[in-house]
Order: structure tokens, then sequence, then C-alpha cells
């Protein structure tokens, strides 16, 4: 048997003599009620602490949370979502009529080298600026 717990709980209780420290009693209860002078008993404490029965939450009763962007937001995902899908619909296609024939004009045409990766930057940079716009 070890005589160590002993021997702190006397260097404790020498210490609280000497008021050092405090000596609290491991044996005495925490009194539940709250302590007046920092924290008051509100009556509305009291009065839900004698209800027994638990009601549960209807649906009215439930705080709504709000939607992280508002509308205009949405409104420019909507339109930035379009401008991507009609770039990448711009630059879809140009199958060679022939495969015997190899046609420039057709793979690397105007639509799909200039206007439809504008289209798409136009898009990202719509979707951007409907995630931080206030």
């Amino acid at each position: 048997m070890s005589i160590a717990p002993y021997g702190k709980m006397l260097n404790t209780i020498a210490m609280a003599k000497k008021g050092k420290k405090k000596f609290k009693n491991p044996a005495k209860k925490q009194d539940p009620t709250p302590n007046r002078k920092t924290e008051p008993i509100q009556k509305e404490t009291l009065q839900k602490s004698k209800v027994a029965a638990v009601v549960p939450p209807t649906r009215s009763s439930t705080i709504a949370k709000p939607f992280i962007f508002g509308r205009t937001n949405y409104m420019y995902m909507l339109a930035g979502f379009g401008f991507l899908l009609l770039g990448l619909l711009l630059m879809s296609g140009g199958g060679m009529p022939s495969p015997d024939v190899w046609d420039d004009s057709i793979i690397y045409s105007h639509r799909r080298i200039t206007l439809a990766p504008i289209l798409m930057i136009i898009g990202l940079v719509l979707e951007v600026m409907a995630i931080f716009k206030r």
C-alpha cells in the first residue's frame, strides 16, 4: 500500500492552514443553486424546471434558416451557368463531312477559337461575382 495519496492530502491541509491554498473538501457536494452574487435566479428557469412534460417543437416554433445567397446572387449564378453551357455548345461539334478531306475552316473557325472561350470566361466571371456579391 502506498503512502503517497495521504502525504499529498496532508501537504494540502498544511498549506490551507497557512493560507496559501484553499482547501476543498472532496466529500462535500457542490450546491446546485447559483451564487446570488454572480448568477441571479431567474423566474423563467424556476417555472421551466417545475414543468414535467416535454413538449416537442412544432413547425412554427422552429427557427427558419435564411439562404446563404440572395435572389440576385442566384440570378448571376444562373446567367453564369448559361454562358458556360453556351460556350461549351459552341465549342463542340465540327466533324468533317468526309474522312478523306481535311478542312481547316471547320475545325479552326472563329466560333470555336474565339467566341466560345470568351463566353466561357464571361460565365466563370459571373459565377465568381455571384459568390462574392453581398
